[in-house]
This record gives C-alpha cells, sequence and structure tokens, in this order.
C-alpha cells in the first residue's frame, strides 16, 4: 500500500493524538508513546543537557512529566493550546540558563514531534494535515477565536505542513460513531476535553457517510471555554491553596475588620499555563514583603515554599488526580508532604462537586444552548455521543443526559474518537 501523504492531529489541551488515513477508508492510530495511541501535551525544556541543543533539548508527553517529577532542571509546559488567542501567544518565556522561546515555539516543537512520529509509522513524509479544532478557542470574541486558528495554523506550516485544513472536534467526533450506526439518526455530540466543552448536533446515517460535503447534516454547533484544566483549578483552589492562604485574613486592625490577603498569586498558582509566570523573581521579591499580610505566618510560610521550590504545577497534578479518585470512588485523601511533613487534607464528593457546580451547570447550558440554535427539541435527539477526557466525570455527564432525557446514552472513546475521525475527515478531503 502506499504510504498516505497526510494525517490528521487531534492537539488537545490536555492530551493529543494523530490518525493516519488508510486505503481501506479508516484511519489508523499512531502510537506515539509507550504503545499507547495518546500523549500528554506537555513539553519539558532539559536545561541540563545543554550541548549541542540550541534551545535546550525538548522532552514531550509522559516522558516531559517524568522528567519534571525527577527534579530536572528545566521548564515544563503544559496546556499549551490554552494560550491560542491570547497575548501570550507571541510572546517570549524563559526555559532556563537564560534562554527564551516563544510560546508558538513551545506549540510548534510539540506538532513537529506528532508529525516525525507519523512519518515513523507512514514511511515516508506527511506534507498535509487536518487539525481539529474547538468550536470557540475563545468564548464571544470572533476576532481572537480567528487569530488563534491562525496562530495554530501558522505553527503547523512552520513545522513543515504545506497543507492545512481544520474540523470542529466534536464534528470529528460525530464521524467516528457514524462508522458504528445502522440507520438514520440526529445526535448530540457531547466534546468535553482539557480545556472546552463542545457540542454539535449532527445528522448521521450510513447512506451519508461517504459525502464529502456534510454542512447541510450538521445543524448546530455550539461551545464553552470551560472543561477538565478548570475543574483542577476549582478543586486546586478549594482543597489545596487554602493550607497556603487562599481566602486567608489579614491581621487584626483596632476598628477595622480583617482583610482577606491578595489573592491574585492563588489564581495563577491554579492555572496550568499562568503557573511559570509566579516564578519570577520580581514576583516572588513581591510574595516575600507580603508576610505581614497574613494573620497566620505559617500560611504564608507555607506559599513561599510552594512558590520558592516551584511546586506549583505539582500541586495542580495533585488536584487533577483528585478529580479523577472522586470520580472513581467519591473520596479521597490529599497528601501534601511536598508542602509540609503530614500535611493532608480530605475531599469528599460533595465538597468537590460543590467546587465545579457552577462549571457543570455552564456546561449543561451549552448543551441546551446547542438544541435552541438547531431549532430541534430534545425529544428529537436520539443519541447522545459523549468523547474527551472530563467524560469520565459521571456527575458531568449525569447533568448533560438530562438535556436530552430520552436519547440513548453512548460512551466513546475518551482520548481517540476525535483523531479517528479527523482521520476519516482527511481522507474525503485530500483523497
Amino acid at each position: 500500500m502506499t504510504a498516505p501523504s497526510c494525517c490528521a492531529i487531534d492537539f488537545g489541551t490536555s492530551n493529543s493524538a494523530i490518525a493516519l488515513p488508510q486505503a481501506d477508508g479508516s484511519a489508523r492510530l499512531v502510537l506515539v508513546e509507550d504503545g499507547r495511541p495518546t500523549m500528554p501535551t506537555t513539553v519539558f525544556y532539559d536545561v541540563e543537557d545543554l550541548e549541542g541543543h540550541e534551545p535546550p533539548r525538548q522532552l514531550h508527553g509522559r516522558a516531559a512529566l517524568a522528567a519534571y517529577v525527577e527534579g530536572r532542571e528545566g521548564r515544563l509546559m503544559r496546556s499549551m493550546k490554552s494560550i491560542l488567542g491570547s497575548g501570550l501567544a507571541e510572546q517570549s518565556t524563559e526555559v532556563g540558563e537564560g534562554r527564551s522561546v516563544r510560546y508558538l515555539d513551545v506549540i510548534g516543537d510539540y506538532l513537529r514531534h506528532l508529525r516525525h512520529l507519523g512519518e515513523q509509522t507512514a514511511g515516508g513524509p506527511l506534507a498535509r494535515v487536518v487539525l481539529g479544532r474547538p468550536v470557540h478557542f475563545v468564548d464571544e470574541d470572533p476576532a481572537r477565536d480567528a487569530k488563534a486558528q491562525a496562530s495554530l495554523e501558522a505553527a503547523a506550516r512552520e513545522v513543515g505542513f504545506a497543507e492545512v485544513h481544520f474540523q470542529f472536534e466534536p464534528i470529528a467526533a460525530a464521524l467516528d460513531h457514524e462508522q458504528s450506526v445502522s440507520q438514520e439518526e440526529l445526535v448530540l455530540v457531547a466534546d468535553i476535553g482539557g480545556g472546552t466543552s463542545d457540542f454539535s448536533l449532527v445528522r448521521v446515517g450510513p447512506q451519508r457517510r461517504e459525502r464529502l460535503d456534510r454542512k447541510d447534516d450538521i445543524l448546530a454547533n455550539h461551545g464553552v471555554h470551560v472543561a477538565g484544566t478548570d475543574f483542577d483549578r476549582r478543586l486546586d483552589l478549594a482543597a489545596i491553596l487554602p493550607l497556603c492562604g487562599y481566602r486567608a485574613l489579614g491581621p487584626a486592625r483596632p476598628g477595622e475588620r480583617p482583610r482577606e490577603v491578595p489573592n491574585a498569586v492563588y489564581f495563577d498558582l491554579a492555572t496550568w499555563h499562568l503557573i511559570n509566570g509566579v516564578y519570577a523573581t520580581n514576583r516572588v521579591l513581591e510574595l516575600q514583603r507580603m508576610r505581614s499580610f497574613y494573620a497566620d505566618a505559617r500560611l504564608h510560610a507555607r506559599l513561599m515554599h510552594v512558590v520558592q521550590a516551584r511546586l506549583g504545577h505539582a500541586l495542580l497534578a495533585r488536584a487533577e488526580a483528585a478529580k479523577i479518585a472522586v470520580a472513581e470512588g467519591g473520596a479521597t485523601t490529599l497528601g501534601l508532604d511536598l508542602i509540609e511533613p503530614g500535611l493532608a487534607t480530605p475531599l469528599d464528593a460533595a465538597t468537590a462537586l460543590g467546587a465545579l457546580d457552577a462549571d457543570l451547570q455552564r456546561i449543561a447550558d451549552a448543551a441546551v444552548e446547542t438544541l435552541v440554535q438547531a431549532g430541534v427539541t430534545a425529544q428529537d435527539v436520539r443519541t447522545l455521543y459523549f468523547t474527551g477526557g472530563s467524560t469520565g466525570l459521571r456527575a458531568l455527564t449525569e447533568r448533560i443526559a438530562q438535556v436530552v432525557p430520552g436519547a440513548r446514552v453512548v460512551h466513546g472513546d475518551r482520548e481517540s474518537s476525535v483523531a479517528r475521525g479527523l482521520g476519516l475527515h482527511a481522507l474525503r478531503v485530500f483523497g
């Protein structure tokens, strides 16, 4: 079989995948790391190994996370997709030893790595790509949304893709689901990933699979920039960062009510792509001078330890693990010895869901709005199809299911159905 010259990339906030269209009309997922079809969207710039590397050597995926956990000197980047459409995209950031890279070049490094892995599997160069994109990179700002797509396209072209096409991620999931249906149906696709929650109402069926132009089958797209990384942030703020002074009070002064300590540092520590900014020398000095703002000196001391030991990513990872544990078992205890020996905090389902309730409702409301935009009722929807890593949170899927109570619920592959669907679309676009 002739090697494919095109591919499809699901560049996700938390995880990414690459698919190769096949001559038989299917899409093959590339095993990108440790025999798995997905890898964390993570880059680590290793400044301990500078010889011959300008900028420092990059590690990707689980290897990047392992280097960070091992304590190697360098810079960890996660959730790079979140910067698209923001002012950070064109800015540079220090990665160690006085070296800096543009944030967009970080994305390019990651796409280059995926392309290389795809070419190894394909046995030849890949010059054309279909990239997935959320319904909205940026909510309610068309100009910034267009800028985000243009930035991602530019990064793809810089790493060697001569032709770049885009497809909405929930549409790609619908194309993957369509391979298994035996009759025409109206499906509400809920793609809940790390950065966005996207919904598409799509008409699928055996007689529609081979149509290249599917515009008439797409009744509505809608989404919000709220998803898994926002859940991690909420839990970090609710369960971990209060132990380091979040929402703590300052000392009492005569005639005044105690004031809450400034919270900006805590919001940054709880946001993947903003954590590294807290470690800047001027920021650390500013935080040190805030000792008198805290009534409890221990809380300020813990905060300074988190900042000076650069524990922000590790703490947010603990929040992410707690989210998964609560989703699976209902309660967990977060061990926080890295902050202070013996420090721990419990997290039960009620506390976790209370912290997430507003986000869960906003996502469910987006599903309702999708039906409104399509001009259909809940009774018209035959299937509710879930994909994306965050659909493992049962409280979320149950709330969305209440929007279309008569629909049968189908759970696709949480991590790779979008990539396969993008691969099917690449086959139709590039032939």
